[in-house]
Order: structure tokens, then C-alpha cells, then sequence
């Protein structure tokens, strides 16, 4: 309902003008007094109608009886002539559907070659969340940042986990008249808004209201700097309506019955002007933070205005979040949340149904589920429509991640305001993008060597003034270096969004990726031998694993970095002579194989067999060293698997034992049993076997008997085939043999990674993996 309002008789504005003769300052002081516009002043000047509390304010502030000076009231229109208002209202809807369908009904980005509709049985328009408390206005502490998050297991997900509760996008759109929508770049602000739009006019979301989408960047450089008013009634396309143009004979009929049609030009925009004038309008204004620091204030006195004259009408406006300190009191800020797995899903299937190829979305979630650091990134929309057009080419992520990040950040860093013509001030103007990408990265890995994921406002300006202090010009005054460095956080998180604020002064990588992708870089950029060192003695810490693949994939040539991580590698295992037993033992076995691998494959089997992992596991590193290894390991090793794996079952689970040893005995395997060794298998077989006519008479026999059987079982297969030994590792030695084993995991995975690395160094790598150490050396 629109809010009462009241305008001045003819007799009242000649009695407002002579009192305000009597006041300095004329209008420009009347409404500072009544706290409203000096436009709101003027249109009681003209005549107008405005807010009852302005008006009445206003007379009280120049001693006059509002009464006297109000325009009597009319009375409540006649039903005529507000059916008249709804078959305008309708009528103006048709009027500006093909105008909205072609400004919001399709989005084109990045390097798409043609647009891609948003609604409709082929959109892809994907449903977005709300937060409704600003996750950079939350008073958390770092602690509170950091339960979540499990930094040695390094958890990546946990670290930009939001537990603030959600609602649909349409439903706060719904609930607040007067919206302000904030976001981080690519968070989908603009699709929201258009989605809105389009829902409007299909009648499916305010529909007794005719929508009117402004882009504030094309408003603020319009010619002659029109009011924001007149804009939003040039809007209407300068074309009267003809026979056919409504969607609906019903809607036609009641134009033609009011006086309407055809003659529907005769105040199309007037008309326009009452709607909004009588709160019927769906104002939607895009990209309020793209308006050019000269046009700002115009602009944002503009929406105050309209929006305090005419605040019957819904408005909502977008804004990248950060972007300034914007002040707009009667609107309701809210935060476009990051998508989570099922957005993520929803938006490929869509994506990828538009473009013919549905099975391609199931095979791109596959990948994605397989690789968490790009993962991350596909909760930002925008980089998720990259890795979408990525995947329509190649149907695979790059092996080599470092240029698919890459990509991602030039997008965030300049393509994205490029591409459509936006120029920001920038206070850190004077930095070039490498020098920008270098401020980055020098934060980067010093916040990563630390363990440091969240960071203090005032500890991220210390680094920011230390790189800016040493730049040409810089200011060597420590005040006004202090702002600069404020001035440039706030540069960084509002036109690019790579670092964000989680919590009110705690800020941190928009992505966990990108702060492991700069500290990467900057290891490279450094080319330091110190610090390459320094990374290698990480070798066994997660937490730095995308990060040695990332240096590996930016250097031009990595066998430095691959033989020092070589050399931590064999370094853990060295000093004990009981794990340098068990690999002398994988060599043996795996020498004894005799198939047409590589060494290093069989190795990594046995090892990963020894200790009882899952096959896949082993399976994992035995294949990036070898790909034919894959099916052949499955089947021609299939008996030293099964039986390894039964002797590390708990005796409640012996039953499986039986199934080993049934395969062993029944299935024509690549591996020739010897008749002694069949004969003693069968015989423990049938042992099991006649225990099992019960469950209660197994349990009991296994109890007599259990133990027993597992030694006899386990010193045949060391007998006969060598596997079985009781190594009886510690702990320690446990744990120590994981990480041995996970390192040389991501040695082979930095070879594979499309780096590039020399044909000597890699054969000299693979040719040692997993070997005991030769005796006064410290590398295999």
C-alpha cells in the first residue's frame, strides 16, 4: 500500500514561499531541518504531493497550520478508476515485456560465443541463497573462524564453511521492499536481478507491478544527467500499442473499455510517471558499485530521493560487497551466499542440457568431486561458467592446474570489468597487474608458511604498506602510509574479491586455492634455492601439497625442485632400519613378479599390500607410475591381495577367509599355485568350511581354534609366497610409512603434472622409488 502523502494548495505554497523568505538558507535549509531532500522541497513547491510527515514537518518547522495549507483531500477514487490503474498497470507490462526480455531474458559472459537463455525450459538460471547477515559485519574472533577447521587433517572446505543460516533469493526479494543486494565479484548479483526481472513480468513474482531495469552505470553517464524519474520513464519504448500486443484478450479488452487503446501513446509516459508515482513500479538498479567515483554522489542522491518521494514502489539495487561505504538507511542489506554442492550440480546440468550434451554434466561433476582445490572455485558462479566453457572443448580440468587458475584470477584481476567497459578508481591505480599479482603473492606465503588462513585488518595492512613502501613515489610518511595500505585492502577486496572479509576486521583468501596458487607463485618468482629447500622439508605436510604442484607446473624447469623432494623423501625412512627392511622386502617381492611393468609400479602394490590399504590406494600410485598396471595388478595379483587382506581382519570377520581362500583355490589366476601349496589351502579351507554349519558352533570354534588356524594360514603364505610376515610396526613407524608412502604419491603426481622436467632426472626419480637406501648414501 502506498504510504499518505500531501500537497499544497495554491493559497499554501504563495504562505510556504513567503515564510521561507524569512529563513537563511531558503529550501537547502528547510529540508536539512526536516532531514528529507532539497528535492522533496522543491516538489512542494511545484506542487506536488509528498510524504504527510515531510509535509507536516515542514509546516511546523515555518510555523504554519499544515491544514491551512494542504490541498483538501480527494476522496477515495471511485472503483472505475481504480480498475483503470490495475489495466494500466497491466497493460504497461505488455508494453515493456519485449523491451525486458531483450535486456534480461538471455546473460552472455566470459568468452561465450553466443548468449544462453535464462529462464525458461533451456535457462540455466541457477536458484541463489541469501545470507541475511553480512558475514564481513559478524564480531567473531579467530578462534571462531577456526573450530571448524581441522588444520592437520587440513580440512579445505572447513576454512570457508558459512554456518549462517540461508533463504531463497526470491523470498528475501518478497519479504523487503527496499533491497540492497551485496556480493563478491561473480557471485551472481546481475543473473539474480535479470531472474527477478523476468519473474516479474511472467507474473510469477510481483505481479501487479511493472518492472524497470536500470543499469546505474549506463544511467550515470546518460546525456544531460537526467533525474533518475526521468530515466526510468524514458524506459518505455516510444512505440503505441497495437491489436495483438497484450498477452491476453481479457487484458486487451479492459484497455479498450478504459479509454486505452489504441490512443495508448497519448501518455504513455505520464502514465508511467503516475504508476510509479502511485507505487505500482518493480524498480531494479544493477551495479551500483560500477558507477564512476565523479558520478557517486548524483547517483546515490538520485535513489535516496525516489526512493524517499516514491516509496511506495519496491526497489532492490546490487552492489559488490566492500565496494564503498554506501549509505542508503531505508534499504535492507543482504549477501549473495557462495553455492554449495547442490547449486553446483544444478547449474552444470543446466548448462550443459542447453548446449545438447547432458552426459557431459554427470562426467563434470565426476571431475569435480575428484579434485577439491577446483572444486572450491566452482561455488563462485562466474568461475564456475569458466570451468563449464573449459570443460565444453576438452571434457577434462588442465592437467597442469596452475593455467586454469590462472585464467581464473586474469578474469577477476581485469577481464571482468574490462569486458564491459567499467573503470574503477583505483587507489592502487599505479600498480600494474604484476604488481598487483606480486602484492599477492609476497601475502600469500607468508600467511601460508605460518599456517595463517584467516588474518587480523591491521596485519594485512603491515604487509600491504611493506610491499607499497618500496614502489616509486610511495609515501614514507607512516599515517599516510597506513591509509594507503587501508585504501588498497579495500581496493583488492571490492574490485576483485580475491581477499574478503570474513568476520568485521578478519579477512582471508576469497578461495583457499588462490592463497596456495600465490604462495606458489611466489616461490617461483623468487627462484631462490633456499627457498626451494625450504618447501621440500614440507614434503609430509598436506596442507602443501597443491602447492608443490602448482611450483612444479609454473616452473620452466622443475628437476630441482623433484630431486629435493626425492631427497626429504628417502631422508624420512632412512635413520630405521626395520622400515629399510620391509623395503628391501618390496623389492625382493616385486622382482619376483616377473611382469612387463615398471619396477616402481609392482613396488607400489606390494608396499600399499604390506600394509593392508585398500586397493585402490594402492592401486593409486601404482597406476600414475604405470597405466597398463591398472587391470593386470587387479587380476594378477588378485590372490596375494585377498589373503593379505584376510589376515588383517578381526577374528569376528574370519568368515571372508574362507571366501580368500575359495577364490585362491577356484579361479584361474595369472599366478601358478604349486601342488604342495594348493594342497594346504585346501586343507585349511575345508577346516572353515565344516565349522560354519552354525553361527554359535563357529564362534565357538573360533575361539579353540581361531588362532591357530591365522598362524598356520599366515606362515604358508610366507612360506610359499612370501607375504604374510608380522612386521609388528609401531605406531609411529605406521604413521612414518603413510607419509613415506602419500610423499612419493605426490612426487609422481608432480612428474605427471605436465610439468617440465628432464628425461634423466625422471627416469633417475622413478627408477628409485620406494627402495631402501644404499648404505652411506641419503637418496635412493
Amino acid at each position: 500500500m502506498a504510504t499518505r502523502s500531501l500537497q499544497a494548495s495554491t493559497a499554501g505554497i504563495q504562505a510556504i514561499k513567503k515564510a521561507l523568505k524569512r529563513k537563511s538558507g531558503g529550501q537547502t535549509y528547510l529540508a536539512g531541518a526536516i532531514g528529507c531532500s532539497r528535492q522533496t522541497i522543491w516538489s512542494l513547491l511545484q506542487g506536488n504531493a509528498i510524504d504527510f510527515d515531510f509535509f507536516t514537518k515542514a509546516c511546523a518547522e515555518l510555523g504554519l497550520n499544515w491544514e491551512e495549507i494542504a490541498k483538501p483531500e480527494a476522496a477515495e477514487p471511485e472503483q472505475p478508476e481504480a480498475d483503470r490503474l490495475t489495466a494500466l498497470v497491466q497493460a504497461t507490462r505488455e508494453q515493456v515485456r519485449s523491451y525486458i526480455q531483450q535486456q534480461c531474458g538471455t546473460m552472455r559472459v566470459l568468452d561465450m560465443t553466443q548468449p544462453i537463455a535464462l529462464t525458461g525450459e533451456q535457462g540455466i538460471y541457477t536458484s541463489v541463497n541469501i545470507l541475511e547477515k553480512l558475514t564481513g559485519r559478524r564480531r567473531l574472533e579467530l578462534p571462531d573462524l577456526l573450530k571448524d577447521c581441522n588444520l592437520d587433517e587440513f580440512e579445505r572446505f572447513g576454512l570457508s564453511r558459512i554456518t549462517e543460516p540461508r533463504v531463497p533469493g526470491l523470498e528475501a526479494a518478497q519479504r523487503y521492499s527496499k533491497l540492497m543486494v551485496l556480493g563478491k565479484p561473480g557471485a551472481g548479483k546481475t543473473t539474480f536481478l535479470k531472474y527477478l526481472t523476468m519473474q516479474c513480468i511472467a507474473g510469477n513474482f510481483a505481479p501487479d507491478r511493472v518492472p524497470l531495469f536500470v543499469t546505474l552505470k549506463n544511467f550515470a553517464e546518460a546525456e544531460k544527467q537526467p533525474s533518475l524519474l526521468d530515466y526510468l520513464i524514458g524506459l518505455i519504448p516510444p512505440t503505441p500499442l497495437k491489436k495483438g500486443d497484450f498477452e491476453s484478450d481479457r487484458a486487451e479488452s479492459s484497455a479498450h473499455s478504459l479509454g486505452l487503446f489504441p490512443p495508448f501513446l497519448r501518455g504513455a509516459r505520464g502514465d508511467l510517471s503516475w504508476i510509479i508515482s502511485t507505487g505500482k513500479a518493480l524498480i531494479l538498479l544493477d551495479g551500483l558499485d560500477e558507477v564512476r567515483e565523479e558520478d557517486t554522489k548524483r547517483v546515490l542522491r538520485q535513489i535516496e530521493q525516489l526512493s524517499e518521494q516514491f516509496s511506495g514502489n519496491q526497489f532492490v539495487i546490487t552492489c559488490r560487497i566492500a565496494a564503498k561505504e554506501y549509505s542508503l538507511e531505508q534499504f535492507t542489506e543482504v549477501e549473495v551466499a557462495d553455492f554449495n554442492a547442490k547449486q553446483i550440480r544444478s547449474f552444470a546440468t543446466k548448462w550443459f542440457c542447453a548446449k545438447g550434451d547432458p552426459d557431459r554434466a554427470t562426467l563434470f561433476q565426476q571431475k569435480l568431486n575428484d579434485n577439491q582445490p577446483i572444486a572450491e572455485l566452482a561455488t563462485n558462479p562466474l568461475l564456475l561458467t569458466l570451468l563449464c566453457l573449459m570443460f565444453e572443448d576438452v571434457t577434462d580440468f588442465p592437467a597442469n592446474r596452475s593455467e586454469l587458475y590462472k585464467e581464473g584470477l586474469d578474469i577477476l584481476l581485469k577481464k571482468w570489468d574490462g569486458k564491459r567497459k567499467i573503470e574503477r578508481d583505483s587507489v592502487y591505480k599505479n600498480l600494474s597487474l604484476k604488481r598487483k599479482e606480486d602484492l599477492l603473492s609476497q601475502i600469500a606465503l607468508t600467511t601460508f608458511e605460518k599456517k595463517e588462513y584467516f588474518f587480523k585488518q591491521r596485519a594485512l595492512e603491515n604487509h600491504i604498506a611493506d610491499f607499497i613502501r618500496n614502489l616509486p613515489d610511495a609515501k614514507t610518511d607512516l599515517e599516510a602510509l597506513h591509509l594507503d595500505s587501508e585504501a588498497v585492502l579495500k581496493s583488492i577486496e571490492a574490485h576483485h574479491g580475491l581477499l574478503i572479509e570474513r568476520a568485521k576486521g578478519i579477512y582471508s583468501f576469497s578461495h583457499l586455492t588462490f592463497q596456495e596458487y600465490f604462495a606458489a607463485r611466489e616461490i617461483v618468482m623468487l627462484s631462490d634455492p633456499a627457498i626451494l629447500q625450504r618447501l621440500s622439508q614440507n614434503i609430509a605436510d598436506k596442507r602443501w601439497r597443491e602447492v608443490f604442484l602448482l611450483s612444479a607446473g609454473m616452473m620452466r624447469n622443475a628437476d630441482e625442485l623433484v630431486q629435493l623432494m626425492k631427497q626429504q623423501i628417502d631422508a624420512m625412512v632412512a635413520s630405521d632400519e626395520k622400515l629399510q627392511k620391509f623395503l628391501s622386502w618390496v623389492q625382493q617381492k616385486s622382482d619376483s613378479v616377473g611382469k612387463p611393468y615398471k619396477p616402481a609400479a609392482i613396488r607400489a602394490f606390494y608396499f600399499a599390500l604390506a600394509l593392508a590399504l585398500a586397493l585402490d590406494l594402492a592401486l593409486d600410485l601404482a597406476r600414475a607410475l604405470d597405466l597398463d598396471l591398472a587391470r593386470a595388478l587387479a587380476l594378477a595379483l588378485d590372490l596375494d591381495l585377498d589373503l593379505a587382506r584376510a589376515l588383517a581382519l578381526d577374528l569376528a570377520l574370519a568368515r571372508a577367509l574362507a571366501r580368500a581362500l575359495a577364490r585362491a583355490l577356484d579361479l584361474d589366476l595369472d599366478l601358478d599355485l604349486a601342488p604342495e601349496l594348493q594342497s594346504k589351502l585346501q586343507e585349511l579351507k575345508k577346516q572353515l568350511l565344516a565349522a560354519q554349519e552354525s553361527r554359535d558352533t563357529f564362534r565357538q570354534w573360533w575361539q579353540s581354534n581361531g588362532k591357530a588356524w591365522t598362524e598356520k594360514l599366515q606362515s604358508i603364505m610366507i612360506e610359499h609366497r612370501n607375504i604374510g610376515h608380522d612386521w609388528q610396526f609401531t605406531d609411529e613407524q605406521k604413521q612414518l610409512l603413510r607419509q613415506y608412502y602419500d610423499a612419493n604419491k605426490l612426487l609422481v603426481d608432480c612428474l605427471n603434472s605436465d610439468c617440465y622436467v628432464s628425461r634423466s632426472v625422471r627416469e633417475a626419480i622413478e627408477d628409485t622409488l620406494l627402495l631402501p637406501i644404499e648404505p652411506g648414501t641419503t637418496e635412493g
